[in-house]
């Protein structure tokens, strides 16, 4: 019987939409005020869901406790009050739209559960914009 247990966080990040090889013009075209060369911020909400079979031992699927540390580790330690484009190294040549920050968010706590466990996560950049990735 699988179950899914599932943690909110929250942080906030700076960031700018553009590629380095595209014209101002380009970039403005696509990303429009999200190319803003002074960055703009979001305050972002997350919630990851962790999917597995119920321990009999425990009854946890996962330690909620676990999974905070996790993703406090993992995610507020490493984004929160950074400029994603100039101070976290996974954004250094990627474009930090929601979907590329919902899979590195992904990676970096996939990669601290077992592998029994399935993830999903649901990244909000605003309260009607957000994006959800399970690593298909």
């Amino acid at each position: 019987m699988k179950v899914t247990v599932s943690r909110k966080a929250h942080f906030n990040a700076a960031h700018r939409l553009y590629r380095k090889d595209w014209s101002m013009e380009k970039n403005d075209e696509v990303f429009g005020k999200c190319n803003n060369p002074n960055y703009h911020g979001h305050n972002y909400e997350l919630i990851a869901s962790v999917t597995g079979e119920i321990d009999q031992e425990t009854g946890f699927v996962i330690d909620v406790k676990v999974l905070k540390d996790i993703i406090k580790t993992e995610v507020e330690d490493a984004f929160d009050h950074k400029n994603l484009n100039l101070d976290v190294t996974e954004f250094k040549d990627l474009n930090p739209t929601a979907e590329n920050i919902a899979v590195v968010v992904y990676n970096k706590i996939k990669a601290k559960l077992k592998p029994s466990l399935d993830l999903e996560v649901t990244l909000y950049e605003t309260p009607r914009n957000f994006v959800s990735y399970s690593g298909k």
